[in-house]
């Protein structure tokens, strides 16, 4: 009995320091940045905007919520792989903030998991030497089950990202949000703008 008791305050003591744990904010790299460049939107097509004209994609939008001008680095069919090629272009800008958009496209090839991960992680890798402030947006996978969530989390943990999960939660498979069965039109894109301003608005002060 006096064995199941130590064994039973172990449990409490482990539980206790677990919620501790989790309970401490996230100490997020770069914040502030130290970059001096623009804002910088860098992904696939839903950075691009596809169906939409420039003005109402969600790098627009939010930069006009936020009061910030945010360049569009945008490829419509662009994989995780395509970004990592596409890097020096981003980096040239030494970028103070980074939005980056990128997995949908491998999800949809059907690309290994840990591979867009590891991609992921070498983009994230090559900005925050720069100074730069990066902001991770989730995309679920293509599958009834999304792969991707606790992926997504786990990079954002690694790395000491922000991470904006599911930006498609709510807007994917909702008419009303949607240009095509892919890509939302102005007003998806809007909600997707209000919910990466509402990510990023507590640490606005420090962002600008």
């Amino acid at each position: 009995m006096k064995r199941l008791s130590l064994w039973v305050w172990a449990l409490v003591l482990v539980g206790l320091a677990l919620w501790f744990w989790r309970g401490r904010p996230v100490s997020l790299v770069n914040l502030p940045p130290t970059a001096r460049g623009p804002w910088v939107a860098f992904g696939d097509s839903l950075t691009a905007g596809t169906r939409v004209p420039p003005e109402a994609a969600y790098p627009a939008q939010l930069g006009h919520r936020l009061g910030v001008d945010i360049v569009n680095l945008g490829a419509s069919g662009d994989t995780t792989a395509d970004g990592r090629a596409r890097l020096p272009e981003a980096l040239q800008l030494n970028p103070r903030v980074v939005l980056l958009c990128l997995g949908g496209n491998d999800s949809l090839q059907r690309e290994p998991l840990d591979q867009t991960f590891a991609n992921l992680a070498a983009l994230v890798d090559a900005f925050q030497p720069t100074g730069t402030f990066v902001v991770v947006l989730g995309v679920r996978s293509a599958s009834v089950l999304d792969q991707h969530r606790r992926r997504f989390a786990r990079l954002a943990r690694e790395k000491r990202v922000l991470l904006v999960p599911d930006i498609l939660d709510g807007v994917l498979g909702t008419p009303a949000l949607m240009a095509d069965p892919l890509h939302p039109n102005e007003a998806g894109y809007a909600r997707i703008a209000e919910r990466i301003a509402t990510a990023l608005e507590p640490h606005l002060d420090q962002l600008r």
